[in-house]
C-alpha cells in the first residue's frame, strides 16, 4: 500500500504507523470504573468500507495524517494533514 504524505509525496506504507480511527473519542471520566475504561480502551467499531484513519509518518517528515481509505480494497481516496496544515 502506497500513502501520500501531504508534506513527502507518496511513500511506502511501512513509513508510516496507524494510529487508530480519527474521529472524537468520549474519554471516561477518571473515576468512570474499570468497565468504563475497558469498553473505552478496546471496544472500538470495525466497519467495512470507507474510514478516516489517523497516521504517522514515522519514517519520514513526522506529521500527523488524516487518510480516507477502503478497508475492504485499500483503496486510499485522499490524504490531510490531521492539524490543518501545521506540523
Amino acid at each position: 500500500m502506497r500513502i501520500t504524505c501531504p508534506y513527502c509525496g507518496e511513500r511506502d506504507r511501512r513509513e508510516f504507523y496507524y494510529r487508530g480511527a480519527a474521529v472524537d473519542l468520549d474519554r471516561p471520566a477518571p473515576d468512570a470504573g474499570p468497565e468504563a475504561w475497558d469498553d473505552f480502551v478496546y471496544l472500538r467499531d470495525n466497519p467495512a468500507g470507507e474510514t478516516r484513519d489517523l497516521w504517522y509518518h514515522e519514517g519520514g517528515c513526522g506529521a500527523w495524517i488524516v487518510v480516507t481509505r477502503n478497508t475492504l480494497t485499500h483503496e486510499i481516496s485522499a490524504t490531510e494533514p490531521a492539524s490543518g496544515g501545521k506540523r
